[in-house]
C-alpha cells in the first residue's frame, strides 16, 4: 500500500489503543459499535455506518478476523487488512479494530460501547443465539443494542456467489 493510505492506517487500532484513547466506562463521549465481516462492502454496509455514526460520538467498527470466518469458499473474499483499510477511508469511521475472537463477545465487555448497531435483518424473527448473547453482555453494563433501518438490504455472501472470485492484482 502507498502513502496514500496513511492516514486512515492510523485508524486502526488495537483493542488496548482504543481504550487508551476513549477511557473507561463510562465516559464523557458516547461510542457505538458495529461488528461484521465488511468482505465486500456494499450500499448496505454505508447505510448501516451512516445510522450508526448518527447515533454516538465515536463510531468503532470491529471486523472478524479472517481465521473465524466460515461463510464458504472464497471466503474471507478480502483479506482482513485490506478489509480494515477499506472501513477506516470511510470519514464516518472513527477506528477499526480487528476482533482476534470468534464473535465479538469480548470487545464488548471491555470496550463497554454505549450502542451496539446491528442491522435490521437481525430483528426479522426474534434475536438470533448470537445477538442474544451480544445483547447479554451489553446488559451488563447498561449498553444498548439498536438495529438500523432496513432501507437498504444487500448481502455480500450473494454477491460473491453470484460470480466466482477474480481478483487479480495489476
Amino acid at each position: 500500500m502507498t502513502d496514500l493510505f496513511k492516514k486512515f492506517k492510523t485508524k486502526i487500532k488495537s483493542i488496548d489503543e482504543i481504550l487508551l484513547i476513549i477511557g473507561t466506562h463510562p465516559r464523557k463521549i458516547s461510542t457505538i459499535i458495529c461488528h461484521g465481516v465488511f468482505d465486500v462492502v456494499h450500499p448496505g454496509h454505508v447505510h448501516h455506518l451512516a445510522y450508526a455514526k448518527s447515533k454516538a460520538d465515536l463510531l468503532i467498527v470491529s471486523l472478524t478476523a479472517d481465521q473465524y470466518i466460515k461463510k464458504g469458499a472464497y471466503r474471507p473474499h478480502v483479506p482482513q487488512d485490506i478489509r480494515a483499510l477499506n472501513i477506516a477511508a470511510f470519514e464516518m469511521v472513527d477506528y477499526v479494530v480487528i476482533d482476534e475472537n470468534a464473535k465479538p463477545l469480548s470487545l464488548l465487555s471491555q470496550i463497554k460501547p454505549e450502542y451496539f448497531a446491528k442491522g435490521f435483518e437481525y430483528t426479522s424473527k426474534g434475536l438470533p443465539t448470537a445477538t442474544q448473547e451480544e445483547k447479554n453482555v451489553l446488559d451488563k453494563f447498561g449498553g444498548k443494542i439498536i438495529f438500523t433501518p432496513g432501507d437498504i438490504v444487500y448481502s455480500s455472501s450473494k454477491f460473491i456467489k453470484s460470480s466466482p472470485p477474480n481478483l487479480d492484482l495489476e
